[in-house]
């Protein structure tokens, strides 16, 4: 097989088996607001801990309300995004409220399918 064809094929696989996405709802522990100058540090280890465990943390955003960020992950199944986010919370600097999130397209089989 080509070179080429090799990088193709991996492409097309990671199409057709997509990784799903999570929703970390987060706010500082009173230990993490106490060091919030140094959060953007922790941001960057919590990206580099994401790839490492096989996750990818696609988008952040500090917020305005109920929680103090909100991050979109991508993880392989359940137990990895569940490994992550215990390896953060154990730092003591974050609580964290996860949810699976589906994209619309799920959305809609899920709703096509109800009986």
């Amino acid at each position: 097989m080509k070179p080429g064809a090799v990088a193709f094929a991996i492409q097309v696989n990671k199409r057709s088996n997509p990784m799903a996405k999570y929703i970390l709802l987060v706010n500082w522990t009173d230990q993490g607001i106490r060091n919030v100058k140094d959060s953007a540090k922790r941001l960057d280890a919590g990206r580099a801990l994401a790839k490492e465990q096989g996750c990818v943390l696609e988008s952040f955003f500090m917020t305005m309300g109920s929680f103090d960020n909100v991050a979109v992950v991508e993880a392989p199944d359940d137990e990895t995004i569940a490994k992550y986010v215990l390896t953060l919370c154990s730092e003591g600097n974050l609580r964290t409220v996860t949810l699976k999130a589906f994209p619309e397209q799920s959305y809609r089989t899920i709703i096509a399918d109800l009986a």
